[in-house]
Order: structure tokens, then C-alpha cells, then sequence
């Protein structure tokens, strides 16, 4: 772990064999198992992708997406908490109107989380929303989606000490890997109310 705390990895939508038919081996080379120790996938995801993610870490935490098979027994919802970051998943298809923050910030508020984690759109996002936050790794395969045919590969990784929380997203640009980097610190006045304290891009 050395500096970087906890480090937690965030997919979803592989839509694999379906959509798409592998996860580009620039990210399968960064996908080593006992590196991180938490792994959250947003869904849509087949059980033998599944049993790979789930051997990447000691803690993972995955729910049912939109295409996934109820036999598989993923909940609806999952809840994990790392460091003092208290942490939701949902796939995202329950969200209406689709990608409203508003609706994000009632199920985050139903759900009781600091961070909620959506999947769906195939599209990744990091979104302060009312001093709390909203992530979406987007499709790790590039899977395309409902919406687009046309979609970015990519990832989330967060490294989590405490109150302070380092997200770094991972996308597949031209063969490339590009990272992006957004720093956050949770509030110690308030138990429930992150406070944005600087964000560095690039």
C-alpha cells in the first residue's frame, strides 16, 4: 500500500461476450491481483469475469446491472466503507431521469453514502454534487452503449486514507493510456459532508 492508503478499483459495464470482446492488454497489465484491496463493479458483468475481478482483491462489492442475470445473485444496491468514506453502488438504469444529479442525489441520500457509484452511461465521471460525490468508471471493455456506439475505455482506481481520497481515472485514448488525477479531502467538522479541497487534472 505504502502511501497511497487503501486502494480500491472501480469497473463495470464489460458487456462481454456480447458487446465487446476483451479488456484492451494495457489494462489488463495494470489489473494485479493483491495490489489493491477493494474492487466495485457496477454490473453487467458474466460470472467468469466475475470470478477473475473477485480474485484481484481480498473485498469486493458488485450489484446487478441492467443485463445481468437475477441467478447470479447480485443485490440491487451494495454498500462498503473504506477508510471514513462510506461508499455506494448501483448500476445506474434505476436513475430517472437518466444521469440527473438530482436523482443521484436522492438515491445517495436514500442510500446514505459520502460516495455514490453508478454505471450505465459507459461513460466515466467524477461529479462533486452538494459537497458529496458521484462516480461512474465508465465501461472498462468500451463496450458500446444504448446511447453511444462510439465509447472510451476506462477505469477508476482511488486511493483512500482516512478523510482524504486521491481518484485517478484510467481511459484508452488512440492505444494510449491517459490518467487523470482529482484529490479530495472529507470535511472532520461533519460525518456526512465531504469538503472538495483542491483538484489537480492531468
Amino acid at each position: 500500500m505504502g502511501n497511497f492508503g487503501e486502494l480500491v478499483l472501480i469497473l463495470g459495464d464489460l458487456h462481454m461476450p456480447d458487446r465487446a470482446t476483451s479488456i484492451h492488454e494495457s489494462f489488463k497489465r495494470m489489473l494485479v491481483p493483491n495490489k489493491m484491496q477493494h474492487v466495485i463493479c457496477t454490473g453487467n458483468i458474466s460470472l467468469e469475469h466475475y470470478n477473475e475481478f473477485r480474485a484481484l482483491a481480498p473485498n469486493f462489492v458488485c450489484c446487478r446491472g441492467d443485463f445481468d442475470d437475477e441467478d447470479m445473485g447480485f443485490p440491487e444496491h451494495s454498500l462498503c466503507t473504506v477508510g471514513n468514506f462510506r461508499i455506494g453502488v448501483i448500476h445506474g438504469h434505476q436513475i430517472v431521469p437518466h444521469g440527473s444529479h438530482d436523482a443521484k442525489a436522492r438515491m445517495r441520500r436514500k442510500l446514505k453514502v459520502d460516495i455514490l457509484v453508478t454505471g450505465y452511461s459507459h461513460e466515466n465521471e467524477v461529479v462533486l454534487r452538494d459537497g458529496f460525490y458521484h462516480i461512474n468508471p465508465g465501461s472498462i471493455s468500451g463496450a458500446p452503449s444504448v446511447h453511444s456506439r462510439e465509447v472510451t475505455p476506462s477505469f477508476i482506481l482511488l486511493a483512500i486514507q482516512e478523510n482524504k481520497l486521491v481518484c485517478y481515472v484510467y481511459e484508452l485514448l488512440n492505444g494510449e493510456v491517459e490518467v487523470s488525477k482529482t484529490e479530495f479531502v472529507k470535511s472532520v467538522s461533519s460525518e456526512s459532508s465531504p469538503v472538495l479541497l483542491q483538484s489537480l487534472l492531468g
